[in-house]
């Protein structure tokens, strides 16, 4: 798994762009949340039982969730306008381009592959692993806070990169460090909708990254591949986001339920392009793909972890955010043991951050 990880962050530099693929490149990075991994103690494994929530509940809460995103309100347009057709007319076109995917993404820090062929082995060397560490202040931070944070409860504060090290452990740190690697690079100078949309989207995908590894302990499905699934579930979409800040002049209104809807369709497409032009996975990438699909269609086990730590995400962010609209209430009623498991921990780590 590791070797298709290291081809991933170590490729190299992106050829070209073409007019459209242009519209997408990133300049400077800004801070996104960082979401404490949480122990492998923190929570009793969960059940490998199916999702006990319906193709209606996982659609209404989708659709929810999307109106918070946009900050649509109930008098919303239902049919896309003029500019949205341009906006999906060029997503169209790089779809179906040569240049749409992976280098239409930044690269990652050069010491992420180090960092993780470091921890390819179990017996691997914390003072070592310190050492790389500390050659990247992002990541000292974030491993020094978490390693503070009420997740691991450390009881005396941790100042040392080596402490921290060994409080968070390889699971932790592994998690860590794939989730900073690959989170997206938003343009500080970007427009509305990346500024406003991107850090939510991301900061969601580390919930269902968490929540997928939850809910695939105890089943035939990889923790780690279920884990990167909720990782890599919308980057497509986040880099979407900055063709709208490109072609948008701020004055007619950007966010109808039809072309929301293509959006995101445009989004996942774009993100399997990237996953399989990264060598993850197939079973990454078709987990993504199948989330588009017919309610009908037949769905790999990774691909029911994601829809299902998908579904409880959102839920957890909506009620966070206090728009769980009354109607769907009951749905949190509807969820297994399991699923409620999963869900409460969710809070826990988010109180933890």
């Amino acid at each position: 798994m590791y070797d298709w990880l290291k081809r991933i962050f170590s490729s190299p530099k992106p050829d070209s762009l073409d007019s459209a693929s242009t519209l997408l490149v990133a300049a400077a990075p800004v801070a996104v949340p960082i979401t404490a991994p949480a122990p492998e103690t923190a929570a009793a494994p969960v059940s490998p039982k199916a999702s006990s929530s319906s193709w209606m509940q996982r659609n209404e809460v989708n659709a929810a969730f999307t109106d918070w995103l946009f900050a649509r309100n109930v008098d919303a347009d239902i049919f896309v306008s003029q500019i949205e057709k341009d906006i999906l007319t060029t997503l169209d076109g790089i779809v179906k381009s040569k240049q749409s995917g992976a280098n239409l993404v930044r690269r990652m820090p050069g010491v992420i592959p180090q960092l993780l062929q470091t921890l390819r082995n179990d017996d691997f060397s914390g003072a070592e692993l310190a050492r790389r560490i500390s050659h990247d202040l992002v990541l000292v931070a974030a491993v020094i806070r978490i390693a503070n944070s009420s997740v691991y409860s450390p009881g005396k504060p941790i100042t040392s990169i080596e402490h921290a090290v060994l409080v968070l452990g390889q699971a932790g740190l592994r998690q860590l460090i794939t989730s900073v690697a690959l989170r997206p690079i938003i343009d500080l100078q970007s427009g509305q909708f990346t500024k406003l949309i991107a850090p939510k989207l991301w900061e969601q995908s580390e919930q269902c990254a968490i929540a997928n590894r939850l809910l695939a302990t105890g089943t035939p499905v990889d923790p780690f591949e279920a884990f990167l699934a909720g990782l890599l579930k919308d980057v497509g979409l986040i880099v979407s986001l900055r063709v709208i800040d490109q072609m948008s002049d701020g004055k007619q209104p950007i966010g109808s339920e039809s072309f929301c809807n293509a959006l995101i369709n445009y989004g996942r497409i774009l993100t399997c392009s990237i996953g399989r032009e990264w060598h993850f996975p197939e079973t990454v990438s078709r987990a993504i793909e199948e989330q588009g699909e017919s309610r009908n269609a037949a769905v790999s086990p990774i691909g029911k972890v994601l829809a299902t730590g998908d579904y409880l995400s959102k839920m957890h962010f909506l009620n966070r955010e206090n728009r769980f609209p009354d109607h769907l209430a009951a749905y949190t009623r509807d969820l297994s043991e399991s699923e409620q498991d999963c869900l409460a921990e969710l809070g826990r780590v988010q109180e933890a951050v």
